[in-house]
């Protein structure tokens, strides 16, 4: 039993995405009503890029489902003031938040229910409720120290390491970059079509418009815009398809109150009513199959094999220098530490604009002590694009082993 065993990582995304399921029913429920939630329930567990996910060894979905989980009870204690929601809510969002930071956008939600849950304006003022507002902003601060203070200090924490020894640095540092319009638009396009499906998109953006109105109704779209500025300004980080995770359930939400919307308006039809939902079922599930079939096509088969091989021809010290396009899959396989290539302060920096680039940035590394590199076949195209730089390695480096899907070089020593 001892050893590597990818179950256990891919079993902790799938208990997570479970556990979530019934706390979105619930929250959706308190918005929207039944009707909605139980669609929502329904787009959020076959959207591809969930399906894809939750099965996935990543954080994205722990995170996810934390702070679903944690919006949920911060709403019922918003309603009861109940010290146990109050203490589930704040735990849960800070395990979201250290486990992935990026789930700081949850904050957008919270803020809403807690604006909108204390002090109505629209109720009749007395002194013991004064009072009771009162205390329920002193447990809201109690509330954000739970919730940041942990991660503020693991974070802080983390930033030591990756400066004081470097090439380590923050997972997904470099990510936050405000990138061209036809970036967002590539991102935005494939994530409407592929990640949701259209079918998801277009019942989401419906429901945008014609969710029904209650005290806390415009609590996705609040979420909503938060994720709208962080893809904006975590442009490059955003190249990721999970990143964009967060937008299944706020989507989902939204689809779900579109059904209910349609469904009350044709509700004197029962036989119109099962067919449509018959048809819209099937479709998305038959759009959700097709489009997560491409998500478990073999991406980084040829990086898995180069860090095999460099498991076994390297010593334990080297250091690997990967033209691999930001992916860590050769690191991770090889079990050596190195840099992506081209790389600034430890962090991928992207394909080089010349072979001067190129040649400098090997040059440093180099003086860092790398010790080989290795090309993959998505980066062969550099040896032509970048002839000057092709002949600097022929001429410092010794290819030790090629393959059609890598090559790998031993540096010379300077």
């Amino acid at each position: 039993f001892a050893g590597i065993h990818e179950w256990i990582g891919r079993s902790q995304a799938i208990i997570f995405f479970a556990v979530s399921l019934p706390f979105l029913f619930l929250l959706v429920r308190e918005i929207f009503g039944s009707t909605a939630a139980i669609w929502a329930t329904f787009f959020f567990s076959f959207a591809p890029v969930n399906i894809f996910a939750g099965r996935s060894f990543m954080p994205d979905v722990p995170s996810l489902s934390l702070a679903i989980v944690g919006l949920y009870f911060f709403l019922r204690w918003i309603e009861d003031r109940e010290s146990v929601s109050f203490l589930l809510a704040a735990i849960t969002i800070s395990l979201s938040i250290l486990i992935k930071v990026t789930s700081i956008v949850i904050a957008a939600p919270l803020l809403y229910l807690a604006v909108a849950g204390i002090g109505d304006s629209g109720r009749l003022e007395t002194k013991l409720m004064r009072s009771r507002d009162h205390r329920c902003r002193l447990q809201l601060l109690l509330f954000t120290a739970i919730a940041l203070l942990p991660s503020a200090a693991w974070y802080w924490h983390a930033y030591q390491v990756a400066e004081k020894f470097y090439p380590h640095h923050f997972f997904g540092a470099g990510g936050v970059r405000i990138e061209s319009f036809s970036w967002y638009w590539n991102i935005a396009r494939q994530t409407a079509t592929s990640s949701l499906t259209p079918i998801l998109s277009i019942m989401a953006l419906i429901g945008l418009f014609v969710a029904p109105r209650s005290r806390y109704s415009r609590l996705f779209h609040w979420w909503l815009a938060a994720m709208i500025l962080f893809f904006v300004v975590v442009g490059y980080g955003n190249r990721h398809r999970w990143y964009q995770l967060p937008l299944v359930p706020i989507a989902a939400a939204f689809a779900g109150a579109a059904c209910a919307f349609i469904g009350s308006k044709i509700a004197s039809s029962r036989i119109a009513v099962a067919a449509l939902s018959i048809l819209l079922a099937s479709s998305f599930a038959l759009l959700s199959y097709l489009c997560v079939r491409p998500l478990y096509e073999s991406s980084a088969a040829q990086l898995r094999d180069a860090g095999l091989e460099l498991n076994k021809i390297t010593a334990p010290g080297a250091l690997i220098v990967a033209a691999d396009m930001g992916d860590p899959t050769i690191f991770y396989y090889a079990q050596r530490k190195g840099w992506h290539f081209l790389e600034k302060d430890g962090i991928y920096a992207g394909t080089p604009s010349d072979s001067q680039e190129v040649i400098l940035d090997l040059e440093q590394l180099r003086r860092l002590g790398a010790t080989h590199f290795v090309f993959t076949f998505n980066t062969f195209w550099w040896l032509a694009y970048y002839p000057e730089f092709a002949q600097h390695l022929a001429q410092n480096a010794t290819l030790i082993a090629a393959t059609p899907e890598f090559r790998i070089y031993k540096l010379t020593v300077r």
